[in-house]
């Protein structure tokens, strides 16, 4: 098997084309950190947001039964 590129220069350079290649690649990336980044942020909002609306729920349903 012979390898596609004489150095490593060659690599990034990629017969010119490396700008746009390797470009492409860190905007894909960042693109998926950022959703990641986004996601995970959003998980934590409504696990907190399910966990006060179960203690209201408690709340009221204790509060209810303690006026009967």
């Amino acid at each position: 098997m012979q390898a596609q590129f004489h150095s490593i220069a060659d690599f990034f350079h990629m017969g010119g084309y490396g700008f746009y290649v390797w470009l492409s690649y860190g905007v894909a990336y960042a693109s998926l950190a950022v959703l990641i980044g986004v996601t995970l942020t959003r998980k934590k909002r409504v696990l907190k947001e399910i966990a006060a609306k179960a203690k209201r729920e408690e709340r009221l349903a204790q509060h209810r039964s303690a006026k009967e």
